[in-house]
């Protein structure tokens, strides 16, 4: 399963399990195990560099899992928390790019000012007549 463009994870390392779906369905849910489940061992995993494994058990925990039963099939249920996973994976494994600091604009500190003179005159305005008025 690929994950992120450097990191495949094998299948045999995601530990799948059927279960009887909740909720409405009537006959068909009482007898199917259309509910799926996967689960991830982040610390025994050899796809994930120990950096990764710190970082996705930091955010997500040791163990990863991703639950469907939103589809009637067992297999599109797998094919969906397999997805899921996938996602949470990925987020989890994303590095966030350092900020750059910027600096304001010519422009930008030119529009401040004008905007609180305004403000400044509007207040001006709203004040009672005085002796020099």
């Amino acid at each position: 399963m690929r994950v992120t463009s450097s990191v495949n994870v094998p299948l045999a390392e995601v530990v799948v399990r059927a279960s009887r779906s909740s909720g409405p369905g009537g006959q068909h849910a009482n007898v199917t195990a259309s509910r799926i489940e996967v689960s991830f061992d982040v610390a025994a995993s050899a796809a994930l560099s120990p950096e990764q494994k710190a970082r996705v058990s930091g955010r997500l925990g040791p163990v990863v899992r991703a639950v469907a039963q939103d589809a009637r099939s067992q297999t599109r249920n797998r094919e969906l928390a397999l997805e899921r996973l996938r996602d949470r994976l990925t987020g989890a494994l994303h590095v966030q790019r350092s900020r750059r600091p910027t600096r304001p604009t010519k422009g930008s500190k030119i529009r401040r000012v004008d905007a609180k003179k305004r403000t400044g005159q509007v207040k001006r305005d709203r004040r009672r007549p005085g002796a020099d008025d």
